[in-house]
């Protein structure tokens, strides 16, 4: 490992890349490089397989989940209340529960597999080391499935609010598409764009079963794997043209 200042490239067997507490102790100079290059022998994360916990201070009784343009929100979450602003084959991807007065954030990334790559349990979040990379810059996490191959690109915004700003969501054989104007099912060419939710249990239900509660939106029946991507990416394209295209 050698200091990028000194380098001015880059280049994998020169790179180490820190968390965000030692990269800040790193770059404040309260960490040497000595220590980095020791501790690059035996990396906790590939001993341990994942990085280690980071907590999000989330709080208070109203909530907001941005899926593209699209918003989910809760107001005023009652004691002992859970609000799923996505929900998959009856899994909630986003959960926010109440419980003695605390605001907690759960959250599941999966892989095309169904593992686990990005876990939030009760605002405790670990990310998979076996990534190719895992960015912070600020409040927003990116993770790469591999170079310039985004998985997800998320922003973390305490107290009350976290936004997916791009990427899928896996899970069982679904597949949404996420980016800036839209939310996408690629199994059946389903088109979220500028939708919202207020004080529904479930915002968003895809695939079986159907939440027994109130749910804003509920697509069932999606089939699984064998399906025309060629055919959903133009559909897709079509959905984004009728929307700029609308008034």
């Amino acid at each position: 490992m050698i200091d990028w200042a000194d380098t001015h490239r880059h280049i994998a067997e020169e790179i180490t890349l820190l968390c965000r507490l030692h990269h800040g102790e790193k770059t404040d100079g309260l960490l040497p490089l000595a220590n980095v290059i020791e501790a690059n022998k035996s990396p906790y994360n590939l001993r341990a397989g994942v990085t280690k916990s980071y907590l999000l201070h989330y709080s208070g009784d109203s909530v907001k989940v941005a899926l593209g343009d699209s918003v989910f929100s809760y107001r005023g979450m009652p004691e002992g209340f859970a609000f799923a602003p996505l929900v998959i084959d009856g899994f909630a991807v986003i959960l926010f529960s109440r419980e003695q007065g605390n605001l907690f954030l759960s959250f599941t990334a999966h892989d095309e597999l169904n593992r686990p790559v990005l876990e939030v349990r009760d605002n405790e979040i670990v990310y998979d080391a076996g990534q190719w990379d895992a960015e912070w810059v600020g409040q927003s996490l990116t993770i790469r499935e591999s170079y310039g191959k985004i998985l997800l690109k998320m922003t973390f915004n305490p107290p009350a609010e976290i936004v997916i700003e791009k990427g899928r969501i896996l899970r069982n054989g679904i597949e949404i598409l996420i980016s800036r104007n839209y939310f996408f099912i690629t199994n059946n060419s389903f088109f979220f764009g500028g939708v919202s939710t207020t004080n529904c249990a479930v915002g968003i239900s895809a695939g079986d079963p159907r939440p027994d509660c109130g749910v804003g939106f509920s697509i069932s029946g999606i089939p699984r794997y064998l399906f025309d991507r060629k055919k959903a990416r133009q559909n897709l394209r079509a959905c984004l043209s009728i929307k700029r295209n609308s008034p």
